[in-house]
């Protein structure tokens, strides 16, 4: 996978995942003191922004180049200060060590792939770091709404918690959300993991 569908489709509309932040970092971060921030597959940067404009120093990262200048034009609407990376965050490889917050939302890859971005990510984490992943949790397609229906590209709490051996997990649990769709709402089922390098 490159960046050239993601850009086709963040040319086809406007802000594809709107301006809020995610409502799972709102909850996991709001209480989390500011300090250096790290935004994985970053998208039009809704997150990372909502972040910086927390008082954290972020640095967002996404293949796709439409959608790094959307997020530029936003920092620059208000006023807020990003690190914006054009880079696959795949074989991209972030300052180790470095970041005390580190996130990724709703990246979905084949297993080694997805491996190797938890690896990247666990070793950007400072001591003391931690680290947040959401996705469409494995159980979506069957039982919940919307996202991937390619069981290769999903997981679930049990998989990520291998994929990070090497730090304490605070979190690892199946979450729902509501999605408001035209027949009315529907159950989303994603997979949320809290975890933190030892200092």
């Amino acid at each position: 996978m490159d960046g050239t569908a993601w850009d086709e489709r963040y040319r086809s509309r406007d802000l594809v995942w709107g301006v809020e932040p995610n409502r799972f970092l709102a909850e996991e971060a709001a209480d989390l003191p500011p300090g250096r921030a790290l935004d994985l597959a970053c998208g039009e940067g809704r997150n990372a922004l909502w972040l910086a404009g927390r008082g954290w120093q972020v640095t967002g990262a996404d293949f796709s180049g439409v959608a790094i200048d959307r997020a530029r034009s936003l920092a620059a609407e208000r006023g807020l200060e990003v690190d914006w990376v054009e880079a696959d965050v795949v074989g991209w490889e972030p300052p180790p060590e470095v970041f005390d917050l580190v996130i990724l939302f709703y990246l979905h890859l084949p297993a080694a792939q997805r491996r190797q971005v938890m690896s990247h990510a666990e070793a950007a984490l400072a001591p003391g770091g931690t680290l947040l992943v959401v996705g469409h949790d494995s159980t979506n397609i069957a039982d919940g709404y919307g996202g991937p229906q390619a069981p290769a590209v999903l997981y679930g709490p049990d998989d990520l918690v291998a994929d990070l051996e090497g730090l304490v997990i605070e979190r690892a649990e199946r979450v729902t959300r509501q999605v408001s769709t035209e027949a009315g709402e529907r159950t989303a089922i994603d997979v949320l993991v809290r975890a933190r390098r030892e200092s």
